[in-house]
């Protein structure tokens, strides 16, 4: 399914497929499992970048396979902590919703560091079409806590503009300014990494499914999927979630939630196209804008 919101988005994207009736029962089992086996449900790399817990306090992978189709650990999924990390990450609206927030959010980004200070980092699906958009930083219940921003102009990769490659899934965005300040100097930025190795070490996931009106996050370690594509298991990452940060504990972005099925076909498992030579390339581009 398209992880875009169901809402109907400003780039007239289709709306997602509905989420798998079994996926619930499966989390809910998993649930149970987590308390037989807490002892060994953290992950080996500490908990995220971000804070998360899951809901019985479990900060990693659980190392669950079995009878239910599940082949690999499946990281816990829970709120967002506010921290200044996750004021990075925020949620995307129309322009037309910057008066109305609550519930009309459609895609996350996240802001990554670059010169001029205005720069943020989503899936080229999210980015699609020739809508006004705004940017909110940490955005909860419907409230901008630190400001509604305006994109101000958008850099696609030429493979995706010209037959949406799912090995081009990814965009970045130029953010004006206010009051002289880039959104970087006023909630910080990660720092996007290009040619790293898929699974070195465990990342963090957040986004904004367009159930909830907070974040979730989920840690767990990626795996290669193809040469280009890598993937994540990760339970409720639903529609609204394309274009969520994949952040190492380095607090480095490698990698946003899209590319393959333009993010994943079930809430539990997410894709990202691998960020190799073309990701810097369109980086360098979109960075020296002012």
């Amino acid at each position: 399914m398209k992880r875009t919101s169901g809402i109907k988005s400003p780039a007239d994207r289709a709306r997602p497929g509905p989420r798998r009736a079994g996926a619930r029962a499966l989390f809910a089992i998993l649930v149970l499992l987590a308390v037989a086996s807490a002892s060994v449900a953290a992950a080996h790399d500490g908990p995220g970048p971000l804070g998360v817990n899951g809901p019985l306090g479990v900060t990693g992978p659980l190392g669950v396979t079995g009878p239910l189709g599940v082949t690999g650990p499946l990281g816990v999924t829970g709120v967002t902590s506010k921290t200044p990390q996750s004021a990075r990450v925020g949620a995307l609206f129309g322009a037309d919703k910057a008066g109305d927030l609550t519930g009309n959010h459609f895609c996350t980004a996240s802001v990554v560091h670059s010169p001029h200070r205005n720069l943020v980092v989503t899936a080229a699906h999210c980015l699609s079409g020739d809508s006004d958009l705004v940017f909110v930083p940490g955005y909860r219940d419907g409230q901008a806590p630190y400001g509604v921003w305006t994109v101000k102009r958008r850099f696609l990769p030429n493979d995706w503009s010209a037959h949406q490659d799912e090995d081009s899934d990814m965009a970045f965005a130029v953010i004006a300014p206010q009051d002289g300040k880039g959104v970087e100097d006023v909630v910080g930025a990660n720092r996007l990494v290009t040619g790293a190795s898929t699974g070195v070490s465990a990342v963090t996931v957040t986004g904004y499914p367009d159930s909830r009106e907070v974040p979730i996050s989920c840690t767990n370690r990626p795996q290669a999927h193809s040469g280009t594509q890598q993937r994540i298991d990760c339970p409720e990452f639903t529609g609204g979630t394309s274009g969520s940060p994949w952040i190492n504990h380095d607090q480095e972005v490698v990698g946003v939630l899209g590319g393959h099925e333009q993010g994943g076909s079930t809430a539990d498992t997410s894709y990202s196209v691998v960020l190799g030579t073309a990701a810097a390339e369109l980086y360098k581009d979109a960075s020296a804008d002012p």
